[in-house]
């Protein structure tokens, strides 16, 4: 489903400022594989998952996408591969408007635009049916504006949106860091239902090392724009903390430490 071929990013280059930000990643996800990425600040995690989105060019190498070479596409054109959470719980809806025509936005995602907009009477029941499932009672407030929601209730929305087209593939850029843990947990359960009910191939990244063993059937973990660490399978759900470490050490040449992902 997505095939990355050798890619290398490096930002400044030439400048006192240079930053290599990825160096040879080689990565291949199936179809239905949901693939966790950790990794300290500056491991290339985030600079992978921009790649991908179509952010920036990559320097070198090719990206696919369910059989798509889509390395020369803009970000713009690859919405129609993509669904994508953001960190930020404000990015990803449009705050002014409300909850139905945020969906019908993202419904629309990838169409041409034209002078139609309405939303039909079997839209909005489809909406309605999908908020129900979120269980935070956002199927009785759809004329309500989406700035007026919580922080969770709106990166719920905001997951909701992005999966409502089936996407090629999703995306989930640290996407419960900036709530309180209580809610990140709740966000978190609603990801790896909507995930596992809809069948689809995501990627997650995340600096918790607790969620990256726990969730998924496949983790990566990088470090100074490579992949050091590969497990999938039985040898993930037999994964701890420990053997994580570990492994990390082995494959990088030194302790894993002074980092936050440590606190996690």
């Amino acid at each position: 489903m997505l095939n990355i071929h050798h890619i290398a990013k490096t930002f400044n280059p030439g400048t006192i400022t240079e930053k290599r930000a990825l160096v040879d990643v080689d990565l291949h996800l199936k179809e239905g594989d949901f693939v966790t990425v950790i990794g300290g600040n500056g491991a290339g995690k985030s600079t992978m998952l921009n790649a991908v989105a179509g952010v920036f060019p990559v320097d070198k190498g090719t990206i696919e996408i369910g059989g798509v070479d889509v390395t020369q596409l803009p970000e713009y054109k690859r919405a129609a591969y993509l669904g994508r959470v953001f960190q930020d719980p404000m990015t990803g809806t449009a705050a002014t408007m409300n909850i139905e025509e945020n969906m019908a936005l993202a419904m629309r995602r990838g169409e041409r635009r034209g002078l139609r907009w309405g939303i039909s009477n079997m839209e909005r029941e489809m909406y309605r049916e999908q908020l129900h499932t979120l269980g935070l009672g956002l199927e009785d407030r759809m004329s309500s504006k989406v700035g007026l929601l919580s922080g969770g209730q709106r990166q719920a929305l905001t997951l909701l949106m992005a999966t409502l087209r089936t996407p090629k593939l999703l995306l989930l850029d640290e996407h419960t860091a900036a709530l309180d843990p209580k809610t990140a947990a709740k966000v978190l359960e609603l990801s790896e239902k909507i995930i596992a009910e809809r069948k689809l191939t995501a990627m997650m990244i995340t600096h918790n090392m607790k969620d990256a063993i726990a969730m998924g059937n496949r983790l990566i973990m990088m470090n100074e724009g490579r992949i050091v660490v590969d497990v999938s399978g039985e040898e993930k759900k037999r994964l701890t903390r420990e053997d994580l470490m570990g492994l990390f050490e082995k494959a990088a040449g030194k302790e894993l430490t002074g980092d936050r992902l440590l606190l996690s």
